[in-house]
C-alpha cells in the first residue's frame, strides 16, 4: 500500500459502500426485468409527457407497452434529428420536461455524414456514471490487487465545440473525467487536461510520460488500438522521455500547446530515470510490461476490435482483460460481468431495450421482442429509450445472445448493421462511402459507378479500394481523394487517421467487366431478376492480410454476402 493510498483509505471504503449498494441493486434488478423495464418506461413516458415529442407522440395517451409501440414507430437519429436541432438551439422542452438541464451534448459520427448530437441531462449523466461505478467495483472485486493503486485512462475532450446557446458538444468520457470526485481522480496520473491535447502524437507521449513512473495497475480506454498507441509512444521516445522524467520536464517530439507544462506541476524524479534506463538496458526496449505491474486492462473486445488483442498482449503482457461494455455516446447497453469475454448483461436499469432479430432488421414490419424474451445463440438489433431523448432508437448494433443473467440476455457486439463496416471504431456507412465517391470522382472529373471498398486488418489497419480501370485519372489519386472525402464525412474515421490508427486507402485493380460478370453470377444463383440485384458499395467482412497471423477473411464477426436482394 502507497502513502497515497493509506491517506485515501477512509474515503475509499466509504466510496466503495455507496458502490456496493449500486451493484447490489443492479444484479437484484435481472431477478425481475420485465417489471423493472415496464416500471421505467411509465417513468420516462410520464417525465416526457409535456415536451414536444411527447405531445406529438400523445403520450398522454400511452397506458401500456402496446399503447407505446402504437405512438413512437422505431427509428433512427434522423428521425430524432429536429427535436435534437431544437435542444441545441435552446429549446429544451421538444424532448425533455420544464427545467431539464442540458450539461453537454456528446458528438460522435452519424449515418449520413451529419453529426450526431446526444443530449446529455443530469439524469442521464448520472445513470451514465452509475454504470462505470457498477462496473469498476465489479472488476475491483474480481482483481482485488488493484484496490487503491493508480488508473491511466486515455479519454477525449468534452469541448470539442459549443452548441448555439455555448454548452460544450464532445466526449462524454471527457465530461466524466471533468466531473469525477477527488477520491477519483486521485488514483489518475495522467491529469484530465491531456485530453484537450489534440496532437496524437503529442497526447500519448504526455500520457505515458506523467504515468511511466507510478505503479499502474488498471488501464482502460474504449479502443484497443488506444493502448497500442499509447505502449508505443513510450517504446518509440523512451530516451526522451527518460530525460524528461531526470529533468521534471515534458518535450513531446511535436510540441505542446502554450503554457501547458506549467498546469502539470511535473518535478524532477533522477532516481526514476535510472530505473527506467536500467530496464532500457535490460530489455532492449521499453514497454508497458516492463514499467508497470497490471492487473488489468479495460477495453473493447468484441467485433473486430478483438483482432487487436495479440498486439496488446505483446506491449502489455499475459494481463487479465475486461470488455468495457457495449458503450456508446448513446448510452451504456452492457455490463461485463467477468473478464476474459466480450459478453456482458444487458443495462435494464438505465435503457428501456427492445430487440428485433437479425434476419427482420429490414423488414417493414419486425418481430420486436423484448429484453426477457430473447433466445440463447439468437443474434439481435438493440433498440433503445433511455433519458437522453431517444425514443424506439435503432442503434444498429448487431448482437449474439449467449447467455442469461435472471432474465436478462447476456450478449455480445458483433458489428455495426448490414451496411456499416468498423475496423478501430470509424463505423463507416455505405451512404458515407457512395457520397465520398461522388464527391472524389466529381472533383477529378472522372465517372466511378461501381467499386467496393473493404476493411482490412493488418499491422496498420486500412481500407481498400476495389475498382476496374478508370481511364485518365490515376488509381492512387482516387484513392486520396476518396480519403479526404470520408475525413470530411465521418469524424471518427477522420480522428482514426489523423492519429495514425487507421492508413491510407489502397487500390486493387479488377480486369474491365469484373462486376458485371458478377451481378450476372449472382442473379443465376439466386434465380432473381435483374432489377432485385443490389451492388453492395461497403463490405462488412473485414479481411485478415497476410501480414498478421492467419489469412482469409474475419468469420463470425461480419455478414459475409457479396451482395444483398430485396424482396
Amino acid at each position: 500500500m502507497t502513502i497515497l493510498g493509506t491517506i485515501l483509505r477512509p474515503a475509499a471504503r466509504v466510496a466503495a459502500m455507496h458502490a456496493g449498494h449500486q451493484v447490489r441493486a443492479f444484479l437484484r434488478a435481472h431477478q425481475r426485468t420485465r417489471e423493472g423495464q415496464e416500471r421505467l418506461l411509465r417513468q420516462m413516458i410520464d417525465a416526457a409527457a409535456d415536451s414536444q415529442f411527447g405531445r406529438d407522440h400523445h403520450f398522454d395517451r400511452v397506458r401500456s407497452y402496446a399503447d407505446f409501440t402504437a405512438a413512437v414507430p422505431i427509428g433512427d437519429y434522423e428521425s430524432h434529428r429536429p427535436y435534437v436541432d431544437r435542444v441545441l438551439g435552446g429549446e429544451v422542452r421538444a424532448l425533455f420536461a420544464a427545467g431539464t438541464e442540458v450539461v453537454m451534448f456528446a458528438v460522435t459520427s452519424g449515418t449520413t455524414g451529419a453529426p450526431k448530437y446526444i443530449p446529455v441531462t443530469q439524469r442521464f449523466l448520472a445513470d451514465y456514471r452509475r454504470g462505470w461505478n457498477v462496473f469498476g467495483l465489479l472488476a475491483l472485486k474480481r482483481h482485488p490487487q488493484a484496490w487503491l493503486r493508480p488508473v491511466v485512462a486515455i479519454t477525449s475532450s468534452a469541448r470539442e465545440s459549443l452548441s448555439p446557446t455555448g454548452i460544450p458538444c464532445g466526449s462524454i468520457s471527457g465530461l466524466l473525467a471533468e466531473t469525477q470526485k477527488w477520491i477519483v481522480r486521485k488514483m489518475y496520473p495522467v491529469p484530465r487536461i491531456v485530453s484537450e491535447i489534440h496532437n496524437p502524437a503529442s497526447k500519448y507521449y504526455t500520457a505515458v510520460r506523467c504515468s511511466m513512473t507510478r505503479d499502474v495497475a488498471m488501464l482502460t480506454t474504449a479502443n484497443p488500438s488506444s493502448a497500442i498507441r499509447l505502449a508505443e509512444a513510450g517504446r518509440d521516445c523512451a530516451e526522451r522521455i527518460i530525460r524528461d522524467v531526470h529533468d521534471g520536464t515534458l518535450n513531446p517530439p511535436e510540441g505542446l500547446p502554450p503554457g501547458l507544462t506549467r498546469r502539470l506541476s511535473l518535478r524532477p524524479e533522477p532516481g526514476a530515470a535510472k530505473r527506467l534506463q536500467e530496464l532500457l538496458h535490460r530489455h532492449g526496449e521499453l514497454l508497458p510490461r516492463h514499467y508497470w505491474r497490471l492487473n488489468l486492462l479495460c477495453l473493447w473486445t468484441g467485433g473486430t476490435l478483438g483482432l487487436y488483442l495479440p498486439r496488446v498482449r505483446r506491449l502489455y503482457g499475459d494481463v487479465p482483460v475486461r470488455d468495457i461494455g457495449l458503450l456508446a455516446s448513446e448510452g451504456r447497453l452492457s455490463m461485463p460481468i467477468q473478464s476474459g469475454t466480450p459478453a456482458g448483461v444487458a443495462e435494464i436499469t438505465s435503457n428501456f431495450l427492445e430487440f428485433i432479430p437479425s434476419e427482420q432488421v429490414e423488414s417493414a414490419r419486425p418481430d420486436v421482442l423484448r429484453a426477457h424474451e430473447l433466445e440463447v445463440g439468437r443474434e439481435y438489433f438493440i433498440v433503445l429509450t433511455n433519458r437522453a431523448g431517444l425514443w424506439r432508437y435503432n442503434i444498429d448494433d448487431r448482437v449474439r445472445v449467449t447467455g442469461r443473467l435472471g432474465a436478462s440476455p447476456v450478449f455480445e457486439f458483433l458489428s455495426k448493421g448490414f451496411h456499416a463496416c468498423s475496423i478501430t471504431g470509424e463505423k463507416l456507412t455505405e451512404h458515407q462511402v457512395v457520397e465520398a465517391m461522388r464527391r472524389a470522382a466529381g472533383a477529378l472529373g472522372v465517372a466511378v459507378e461501381t467499386f467496393v471498398l473493404q476493411g482490412h486488418f493488418a499491422a496498420l489497419p486500412y481500407y481498400q479500394l476495389l475498382a476496374e480501370p478508370i481511364g485518365r485519372v490515376g488509381a492512387e489519386t482516387l484513392c486520396r481523394r476518396l480519403d479526404e472525402a470520408l475525413r470530411e464525412i465521418n469524424l471518427e474515421y477522420d480522428a482514426k487517421r489523423g492519429s495514425g490508427r487507421l492508413g491510407p486507402i489502397r487500390h486493387r485493380s479488377l480486369p474491365e467487366g469484373s462486376f458485371a460478370r458478377q451481378e450476372a453470377r449472382r442473379i443465376v444463383q439466386c434465380r432473381g431478376r435483374a432489377e432485385q440485384y443490389k451492388h453492395k458499395y461497403l463490405m462488412n467482412e473485414i479481411v485478415r492480410d497476410s501480414e498478421c497471423a492467419g489469412g482469409g477473411s474475419i468469420s463470425g464477426l461480419t455478414h459475409p454476402p457479396a451482395a444483398r436482394w430485396e424482396s
